[in-house]
């Protein structure tokens, strides 16, 4: 049997150059993938993930969401933090520090969630009414170094709001933990 499922992507930047040495860029980036007729759940290489370099920067890769879903025991489950809907938001500034070496910093927000309720990741499935409250935020500094043919980047960034806990722990922007909060990310090129 062959996996049968429609997938669609929507990605968008924009950099505004606010002077030679300084910009703006703005990212959004959507997908949807639905299985149907002999696939009740995506192939695991197709689903979404979030978290890691290219995404939500204050979650290390793929241990971000569906939804709410924070994993069982605490412990990362790489196959149950996936989904079939995902939704990244980013705004960085960057600067030319010296030499080849850039600065930046950044606000990113985004989650994935699952079209259906699949019992091994509760709390993950896709409401409209209520899908806003499950958006991760994180921010952070980046240093890049930019060779002209390619850029070795170092970002280390902060969860501001934490979708899979409740009350204050919610918020780790009010009350952060280093070593649960904080994320480090080594990558070759622009994140977006």
């Amino acid at each position: 049997p062959f996996a049968q499922y429609v997938k669609g992507d929507f990605d968008f930047a924009h950099n505004w150059n606010i002077d030679h040495r300084n910009s703006l860029v703005f990212h959004i980036g959507m997908g949807i993938a639905y299985p149907y007729g002999n696939s009740q759940v995506l192939p695991f290489e197709k689903r979404y993930f979030s978290g890691g370099p290219n995404s939500v920067r204050g979650w290390s890769v793929r241990s971000l969401g569906p939804g709410s879903y924070k994993g069982t025991n605490d412990n990362m489950n790489y196959i149950n933090h996936s989904g079939d809907i995902k939704l990244d938001m980013n705004i960085e500034y960057r600067t030319h520090l010296f030499w080849k070496f850039n600065g930046a910093a950044f606000i990113d927000a985004g989650n994935i969630w699952t079209i259906r309720e699949y019992k091994e990741q509760p709390e993950g499935q896709f409401h409209f009414a209520t899908f806003y409250k499950e958006l991760a935020m994180s921010y952070g500094i980046g240093f890049r170094f930019d060779f002209g043919m390619f850029v070795l980047r170092l970002d280390g960034a902060m969860k501001a709001i934490n979708p899979a806990y409740d009350g204050r722990e919610r918020y780790p922007i009010v009350c952060p933990r280093f070593r649960r909060d904080f994320a480090l990310h080594f990558a070759i090129g622009y994140p977006f």
